[in-house]
């Protein structure tokens, strides 16, 4: 399929996912996500026939008028549609797949300088929530779904759903793994540490409370 047959389903999805696009001119006028994809698969054919330094000028040009940052190298397949979008970075070498979507903030990023391969594959149909990071040469498996603000550094199997820091596979194929956390109520470190040490201290004034009473029996008897 050609560049222009490539923009025509990249138009289509959005109608697909967004019940706010009214029509063809507010989408060609006014989606960033769509602006961005647009001048990224312009960069990336010119990056793929070698041609120097343009792919990346357009690439800036975008992530100045888009707040949306995507490598010329980023090998991105077909209908992919970025919801809102400002904040979404996408590293040189993340290979995504067919009809995935992601929200705002969202990072496919590399966990080093090494070369080669150091960003992620996602897989077809896969959702990311806003302000997701997916870190390394990591797959995430198809039709997955990734929760907002979870950070993922290892590979998901496919038809899994993650959430938390770090990222916890907490569904697969529909099969629910550990207790369903809420989209806006993921797993934040501060207050599972916060609530240890709750519970710590309440088992301590237990004990001194025990303590206390053990004191009081031996003095009455004496």
């Amino acid at each position: 399929m050609g560049l222009i047959g490539r923009i025509r389903e990249d138009i289509e999805v959005i109608f697909e996912r967004d019940p706010a696009a009214k029509g063809v001119l507010e989408i060609l006028l006014c989606y960033p996500g769509f602006h961005a994809i647009i001048m990224h698969r312009i960069a990336h054919w010119l990056y793929k026939h070698h041609i120097p330094l343009i792919p990346r000028l357009i690439s800036h040009i975008s992530r100045f008028l888009t707040g949306i940052e995507i490598h010329p190298g980023a090998r991105i397949g077909r209908r992919f549609f970025i919801d809102h979008g400002m904040g979404v970075v996408i590293g040189e070498t993340a290979e995504i797949g067919d009809d995935v979507l992601i929200y705002q903030g969202v990072t496919l990023g590399g966990t080093g300088k090494e070369k080669g391969k150091r960003h992620p594959t996602i897989g077809n149909r896969v959702v990311i929530g806003a302000g997701a990071v997916v870190l390394g040469p990591i797959t995430i498996g198809d039709d997955s779904r990734i929760g907002a603000g979870s950070v993922v550094v290892n590979s998901v199997p496919p038809g899994s759903t993650v959430v938390g820091v770090p990222g916890r596979v907490i569904k697969q194929n529909g099969v629910r793994l550990r207790d369903p956390l809420e989209h806006g109520k993921l797993p934040d470190p501060v207050v599972e540490v916060l609530r240890d040490l709750i519970n710590r201290i309440e088992e301590l004034e237990e004990k001194v409370k025990e303590l206390e009473e053990e004191r009081k029996k031996e003095e009455v008897r004496e």
